[in-house]
């Protein structure tokens, strides 16, 4: 394990699997894969943890964020147990997004940790889950790991992840420099404690883990954040005009959480329209939603 220019940790030290559950101790771990109309793949990523159940993964939860497709279905037959967002916090009507499906997984999800790992992923490395518990569970500091991979896309072996590397580590860099450092600040695959988790706001769209991030920067300090080296990702690769959504709900919650103004306007998009164009309004992006710890039985207060 060392430590970077900017304070956060890089974590580069290998357990093996018997070591790892050694650290574990009494603690409990869950897996939370969020999952919207990802028939096709969210079964392989279930296969990908399903050996680790019953040693170092205690619960392994598909929350279903309002599926068409047989997503459920599938993640069930793969062996998850799944929840849709209404199952899992009943009192609450849902919003859309992906931050909301994640808040709502908290209400479900029992693990002292809880690992994130996103349902659009293609041939999954079994490893992706130990790699991420490895630093929580062997450094009492840490309260948040991040992944980081290669990400192909096209002919190009790491050409991927363009929201992150065009628009979240610039402004990074700009804003909240010793967060820079951090190669993949949006990755969905990452581990925290459940105490943290339920201790911050999300975000409920796209803007949710940068949202955590930088609010555990804040709490916390760069030295409770650590990253390590997962080595590739694939997954299903989103068109230009999603990406200009996500794009606007990142900066709307990277500018909320340091506290400089946002218009809070939502984003335009003009896309070719035959000869001409059409204008396609976005949606003005949503109030955060609270700290789980906060909210009473019958919801939030």
């Amino acid at each position: 394990m060392s430590s970077s220019a900017s304070g956060v940790v890089l974590y580069d030290r290998t357990w093996s699997y018997g070591e790892l559950l050694d650290r574990k101790r009494h603690r409990s771990v869950s897996v939370v894969i969020p999952a919207l109309n990802e028939e096709g793949t969210v079964a392989g990523v279930v296969a990908s943890i399903r050996d680790l159940v019953g040693t170092l993964v205690d619960e392994l939860i598909v929350l279903d964020s309002g599926s068409t497709d047989r997503t459920a279905a599938r993640a069930r037959a793969a062996g998850a147990t799944v929840y849709s967002r209404e199952q899992a916090l009943p009192a609450v009507p849902p919003c859309p997004g992906k931050g909301e499906v994640l808040w709502r997984s908290l209400a479900v999800a029992s693990g002292d940790f809880i690992v994130f790992v996103d349902a659009d992923l293609v041939a999954p490395d079994p490893r992706f889950v130990p790699s991420l518990l490895a630093p929580l569970l062997s450094d009492d500091e840490l309260r948040l790991v991040k992944g980081f991979y290669r990400r192909p896309h096209g002919d190009a072996p790491d050409g991927g992840g363009r929201v992150t590397q065009l628009v979240a580590r610039p402004l990074l860099t700009a804003l909240a420099p010793e967060l820079a450092e951090l190669r993949q600040p949006l990755g969905g695959e990452y581990a925290a404690t459940r105490e943290l988790l339920r201790a911050l706001p999300f975000a409920p769209g796209y803007g949710v883990e940068i949202g955590l991030l930088i609010d555990t920067w804040r709490r916390h300090g760069a030295g409770a954040i650590a990253q390590v080296d997962l080595g590739t990702r694939a997954h299903r690769n989103r068109p230009l005009h999603e990406l200009a959504e996500m794009s606007r709900q990142v900066i709307a919650t990277l500018l909320g959480r340091l506290g400089i103004p946002d218009s809070g306007a939502a984003l335009t998009q003009y896309l070719p329209h035959g000869s001409s164009w059409r204008m396609a309004p976005g949606a003005v992006p949503a109030a955060d939603r609270p700290p789980m710890a906060t909210l009473t039985a019958t919801g939030i207060r």
